[in-house]
C-alpha cells in the first residue's frame, strides 16, 4: 500500500505581531521531535516529515502554517485521565523522553524552547480583570463572559498568586517534556503506542508531564480520582533517579486552567462568536470550582 500522509495546520495567532515568534517556537519544538525520533531512537515519537530542504513547517498564509506527518491507523484516547492499567507504561515512555538527549554529544537545550513558568496569557487576564467595571458588548457572548469572570475575580487573582508562589519553588533539574501527555495525544496502533502533537515540547521540570498521571488531572476534568498516584510516581523515580514532589506537581493544573481562562476570556471579550469557548469558560468559572 502506498504511504499516506496527514497534514496538520497550526494557527499562529490572532495578533499579527506575535506570529513570527509563535512560528519559531513551533519550528523549534518540531525539530526537537525529529531529533528525538532520528537521533535518540525514541520510536514512540510521531514527528513530522521534513521537506527536501530540512524544513519541518512551512507558512501557508500569514496566520497559518503547515507540517506533514505519516498517516497511521490507530485510535487515540479522550481528554481524560489515563486508565490506571496504562499509567505504568506511560510513566516508562515519559522516563525515556525525560532522560533522552535529542542531539547526542551536544547541548540538548539548543533546539527545544525553555518553558516560562509564568501563566501564558497573563496579560490578557490582567486586562480583563481591570475592565470588569465597564460593559463588555463586542460580541454575542461578551456580557456573559464578563459576568462569569466578575463572579470569580477574587478566586482568579488568588490562582495567579498561587502560580507565582509555586513557580518560584520549582525543582532545579529540568528535562525535555512533551507538555500534554494525556490520552488524546497517544495513538495506539498495531505497532505500539505513539506520542503525538509535539508543538508543546519544552525544557521544563518533569512534573510538567507527570501531573497528568495523577489525580490532579482527574480533578481538572471533573472526574473522580482512580489509581495510586504514588505508585506510578515511584516507578518513574526508580527509572530516572529523579525525585518528584507534590508542590512541583501542584503548579501545572492551576497554570493549565488559567491559560485556558485567558484564551476563552480574550476571545469572547473581543467579540468572537464561539459558543464552545463560553461553555469551557463556564466549566472553569462555575461557582463550585475549587
Amino acid at each position: 500500500m502506498a504511504q499516506r500522509w496527514f497534514v496538520k495546520v497550526d494557527d499562529l495567532g490572532f495578533a499579527p505581531e506575535g506570529r513570527e515568534a509563535e512560528l519559531d517556537r513551533i519550528r523549534r519544538s518540531l525539530l526537537t521531535a525529529v531529533s528525538l525520533r532520528d537521533d535518540s531512537g525514541l520510536d514512540f515519537v510521531l514527528a513530522p516529515i521534513p521537506d527536501e530542504t530540512g524544513a519541518v513547517i512551512r507558512r501557508l498564509s500569514p496566520r497559518y502554517a503547515l507540517s506533514l506527518y505519516p498517516l497511521l491507523e490507530g485510535v487515540s484516547g479522550p481528554f481524560a485521565p489515563h486508565p490506571p492499567a496504562d499509567r505504568r507504561e506511560i510513566a516508562e515512555l515519559l522516563a525515556r523522553l525525560h532522560t533522552a538527549n535529542p542531539l547526542p554529544g551536544s547541548d540538548p537545550y539548543t533546539i527545544a524552547p525553555r518553558l516560562d513558568l509564568g501563566v501564558p496569557g497573563r496579560k490578557k487576564i490582567d486586562m480583563a480583570l481591570s475592565e470588569l467595571d465597564r460593559p463588555w458588548n463586542a460580541g454575542p457572548y461578551s456580557a456573559e463572559a464578563r459576568t462569569l469572570l466578575a463572579a470569580r475575580a477574587d478566586d482568579v487573582r488568588q490562582w495567579l498568586t498561587d502560580c507565582d508562589r509555586l513557580a518560584a519553588d520549582q525543582p532545579q533539574h529540568w528535562v525535555l517534556t512533551h507538555g500534554e501527555p494525556h490520552p488524546g495525544n497517544f495513538l495506539r496502533t498495531g505497532d505500539g503506542r505513539f506520542l503525538i502533537d509535539w508543538n508543546t515540547v519544552a525544557i521544563a521540570p518533569p512534573e510538567r508531564d507527570l501531573w497528568m498521571l495523577t489525580s490532579r488531572f482527574a480533578d481538572l476534568v471533573g472526574e473522580p480520582p482512580d489509581g495510586d498516584d504514588r505508585e506510578v510516581l515511584r516507578h518513574y523515580e526508580e527509572l530516572t533517579g529523579l525525585t518528584i514532589t507534590d508542590p512541583a506537581l501542584n503548579l501545572y493544573p492551576i497554570r493549565w486552567a488559567l491559560f485556558d481562562i485567558a484564551i476563552f476570556v480574550d476571545e469572547l471579550r473581543r467579540g468572537e462568536n464561539l459558543p464552545d469557548s463560553l461553555t469551557y469558560l463556564r466549566g472553569y468559572l462555575h461557582p463550585t470550582t475549587p
